[in-house]
C-alpha cells in the first residue's frame, strides 16, 4: 500500500480558505451586514429621488394680456433650473380658484395700473423670484424698443463649458459612496479575520491546525478565503448600487463611473489584504474576544481617519492633507479613489501609491508572519510582540 500523500501548501490554503467561506456565509451577522448595506445604499437614492422630486418644477396660471410673458417667465426659470409649466385661464375668478385648490403654485393676472399681480397660496421665493425677474426682463426690453434701441444689436456672453462639470460631480458622488462601503467593509471582514483567531484559539481548535501546516498557511487561508468573499460582496453592491441609480435616475452612468467603481473594488483588495494581515498579526497576541478591542483600537483609529480624510477630501482633492495621505499606506485605498474621481491625479501618482501599498502589505506579511506564528499557541493572556518575533524565530 501506498503512504497517502502529504497535501501542498496551495492546498493547505485552499482547504482554510473553503473552511472559512463556508462557515462566515452561513453566519447570521455576515448576512445581515450584506442585507443592511444593500438596503442604506438603495434607501439612501430612494430619499434623494424623494427630496428632489418637485423641487424643480412648478406651475404657474397666466390671465389675459399676462399669456405674453409666458414664454419670458419659462426661459427665466430655465436660468435657475426651474422648469415651469404655463397654464392658461380665461379670467381672474377661475386663475384664483386654481390657486386655492393647489392646481398651480400661483397666477399672474392684470392688477392696478400696468403692474401685474401675483397670486399664491404658499410664499414661494423661487416662482417669485422667476416671475419678479420676467416681468422686469420684459418690460427693460418694452422700454429699450421704444426707445429705438435695436436689441439684436446688444452683446451677449457666449458660454463655452471646458469641461463637464456634472459628470465630475457625479463621480465624486459615487466614489464617496463607494468609500463609505469600502470603509465599513474593510472593518467588517477585517474583524471576522480578528476573530476567527481568537475564537480558534480560545477553543485550542489551533492546536489541532498546527499539527497539519504551518502558521502561514493558516494565515494566508484565513485571509484569502474571507478576502474572495468581501470581494464578492462588495462587487454585488456595486451592480446593485449602480443599477439603482439607474432605476431611480439619480446619475447618468458613463464610463467614466463605471470606472469609478471599479477602482474602489480594486482599492478594496489592497485595502484589505493590509488591514487583514495586521488585524490577524493582532489578534493573534490576545486569547479572549474582550481583550480583542484593545489590541484593534489603534488600527481601527487609522481606518477611521482615512475615512475622515476621503470626505475631505472631495472638496479640496489637490490640497496638502488629501495628497500626502493618499500615499500613505493604509489610508491610500480610502482617499485614492476620491482624488482619482476629480480627475487630479496623474497616472504615475496612483502606480506610487499601488506600490508603496503593495510593499507595506509585504513587510506586513512577513513581519507579522513570525509574530502570528510566535503567539499562536500561547494561550494565555496577552502576548507583547517582542516575546512573539522572539518566538516566532526559533
Amino acid at each position: 500500500m501506498s503512504e497517502p500523500r502529504t497535501p501542498s501548501a496551495a492546498a493547505l490554503v485552499r482547504l482554510v480558505a473553503g473552511r472559512e467561506i463556508s462557515s462566515r456565509i452561513r453566519d447570521k451577522n455576515f448576512i445581515i451586514s450584506s442585507i443592511v448595506i444593500v438596503l442604506l445604499l438603495v434607501g439612501v437614492m430612494a430619499f434623494q429621488v424623494a427630496v428632489n422630486s418637485g423641487g424643480n418644477e412648478g406651475r404657474l396660471g397666466i390671465v389675459g394680456d399676462a399669456g405674453q410673458l409666458g414664454p419670458a417667465i419659462q426661459a427665466q426659470g430655465e436660468t435657475v433650473g426651474v422648469d415651469v409649466e404655463i397654464v392658461e385661464y380665461a379670467d381672474e375668478a377661475a386663475a384664483r380658484a386654481a390657486v386655492e385648490d393647489e392646481e398651480v403654485d400661483g397666477a399672474l393676472v392684470e392688477g392696478a395700473g400696468p403692474n401685474p399681480e401675483l397670486l399664491v397660496g404658499e410664499r414661494d421665493a423661487t416662482m417669485e423670484a422667476v416671475v419678479s425677474g420676467a416681468v422686469t426682463g420684459a418690460a427693460i426690453s418694452d422700454r429699450l424698443l421704444e426707445a429705438g434701441v435695436d436689441l439684436q444689436t446688444l452683446p451677449q456672453v457666449a458660454v463655452t463649458p471646458l469641461g463637464d462639470a456634472e459628470d465630475d460631480g457625479q463621480r465624486v458622488i459615487v466614489a464617496i459612496i463607494g468609500v463609505a462601503v469600502l470603509y465599513s467593509l474593510l472593518i467588517l471582514f477585517a474583524q471576522f479575520v480578528a476573530q476567527g483567531v481568537v475564537e480558534e484559539k480560545s477553543s485550542r481548535v489551533v492546536e489541532l491546525l498546527l499539527a497539519t501546516m504551518r502558521p502561514w498557511q493558516l494565515l494566508a487561508g484565513k485571509i484569502l478565503g474571507l478576502g474572495v468573499l468581501g470581494l464578492g460582496q462588495i462587487v454585488v453592491i456595486g451592480i446593485v448600487g449602480v443599477s439603482a441609480a439607474l432605476a431611480f435616475d439619480v446619475v447618468s452612468v458613463p464610463g467614466e463611473l463605471i470606472s469609478t467603481v471599479l477602482t474602489v473594488v480594486a482599492w478594496f483588495v489592497l485595502g484589505y489584504a493590509f488591514y487583514a494581515s495586521v488585524f490577524a498579526v493582532a489578534a493573534s497576541l490576545v486569547s479572549r474576544q474582550e481583550d480583542l478591542g484593545s489590541v484593534l483600537t489603534p488600527t481601527t483609529i487609522l481606518l477611521v481617519v482615512g475615512f475622515i480624510v476621503a470626505i475631505q477630501a472631495a472638496g479640496d482633492p489637490t490640497g496638502t492633507l488629501a495628497t500626502v495621505t493618499s500615499y500613505v499606506p493604509g489610508l491610500s485605498p480610502l482617499v485614492m479613489p476620491v482624488r482619482q474621481a476629480t480627475g487630479e491625479v496623474a497616472l504615475w501618482e496612483v502606480a506610487l501609491a499601488v506600490v508603496l501599498m503593495l510593499v507595506a502589505i509585504a513587510l506586513i506579511v512577513r513581519l507579522g508572519g513570525r509574530v502570528y506564528a510566535g503567539a499562536l499557541l500561547r494561550t494565555s493572556g496577552k502576548t507583547k510582540i517582542r516575546e512573539a518575533l522572539r518566538a516566532g524565530s526559533a
